[in-house]
This record gives structure tokens, C-alpha cells and sequence, in this order.
């Protein structure tokens, strides 16, 4: 079931890291930003600002709130930076954070199939309902970001992670749980939630 949000949702991927270059699993591992995930930060602030416009008052109206992982917090000041607000005022909620891998955490796609290919053949057969040794499955993220969506005060624009944005695509957005952890996020652009449906901007 849909969940009909009563206030506008925005949502950043945080930028690309040299993990995601090189096709690690991040999860909670604490990854910072590389030059061009930076540059896709500020990016992401001026698309805002062609969005939302630059007036103070009405940017003000926004709750601003990242996951407190330093990838997602240095998008975010970086975007707050490029809109002409102060970067470091915004908030961090830990329900946020990116899909946990847990024991997979750090490897890449083709380390986890051999290390573990039993694991990772039935994951790549149910993505939504399959959790990683010591990590979450897309059902348990989900179920993580449910009440932070229910407990939404006011416009707000959010930074967090792949895994996040595609449960918002399925609890919001209407994307069909089998599909959503397959869908696509970009880094670099924004994410813009609305009458039971998104849009990349």
C-alpha cells in the first residue's frame, strides 16, 4: 500500500566514492566522498535551486535531514552550499542509513559469489526478501524507514543511499516490491516524490 505522504519529498543519493567505482558493497562502511562525487553534490544543490527557487523563506519551509554516514552528510552540506544556506544546519536520523550488507560489506558482487554462491544465487533470485549474513533485507530496510516516513513534519529534503531510495520508490512512489531493488538511483541527480509517484530531476 501506498503511502500518501501530506508533505513534498526530495531525496539525494549521496555522491559517487571510490567504492562505487570500484563496485564495493558499502552498506554501513563509513566511505567518503571521491572529487567527483563532490562535484555531483553541488550539482544536485543547483538542480534544487532550479527546482525550488533561492527565496530564503521558501527554502527555509524545508526540514533538511541526511543519514549520518559521512558520504551522505558531505552531499548534503555541499548541496545546502551550493543553494546559499549554511551547510552544516540540517539534521541526522540514523533510519537513514544505507541497506546493511553485513558480512558482505566491502566486497565486490563477484567476491560475495565466491565466497558465497549458494547465498548469493538465492539473492539474486529475491533481492527484496533476502538478507546477507548479519545484514537486512530490502523488507527489513523498509520496515527501518516506514515510521521516519510516518513521523514527516513538514517539506523536507533528505540525503541518503541507493538502497534507501528504493524502498521510498516502493512505500511512495508505487514501485512493485519485486522491482524496486532493481531499479536504478543516480547519483548526481534528484529525486523528487509526489501523488503516489517520483520523478528524476
Amino acid at each position: 500500500m501506498i503511502l500518501d505522504l501530506p508533505h513534498r519529498l526530495i531525496v539525494l543519493r549521496h555522491g559517487e566514492t571510490d567504492w562505487n567505482v570500484a563496485g564495493r558493497l558499502q552498506g554501513h562502511i563509513d566511505i567518503a566522498l571521491n572529487p567527483k562525487g563532490e562535484a555531483q553534490a553541488e550539482a544536485c544543490g543547483r538542480i534544487l535551486g532550479r527546482i525550488l527557487g533561492r527565496e530564503p523563506a521558501r527554502l527555509g519551509a524545508f526540514d533538511y535531514v541526511s543519514s549520518p554516514l559521512v558520504r551522505a552528510r558531505r552531499t548534503m552540506e555541499l548541496a545546502r552550499g551550493a543553494l546559499g544556506l549554511e551547510p552544516l544546519t540540517y539534521r541526522l536520523d540514523d533510519r537513514l542509513m544505507e541497506l546493511s550488507f553485513g558480512a558482505w560489506e566491502g566486497m565486490t558482487w563477484p567476491q560475495v559469489q565466491a565466497h558465497s554462491p549458494h547465498m548469493a544465487a538465492a539473492r539474486e533470485a529475491d533481492k527484496w526478501s533476502l538478507q546477507p549474513p548479519d545484514g537486512e533485507s530490502y523488507a527489513m530496510l523498509c520496515a527501518r524507514i516506514r515510521p521516519w516516513l510516518e513521523t514527516l513534519e513538514q517539506d523536507t529534503i533528505a540525503v541518503a543511499h541507493g538502497g534507501v531510495a528504493r524502498c521510498l520508490m516502493h512505500l511512495v512512489g508505487g514501485a512493485a516490491q519485486e522491482r524496486a531493488p532493481t531499479l536504478d538511483i543516480w547519483q548526481g541527480r534528484v529525486l523528487v516524490f509526489g501523488r503516489g509517484a517520483y520523478r528524476w530531476v
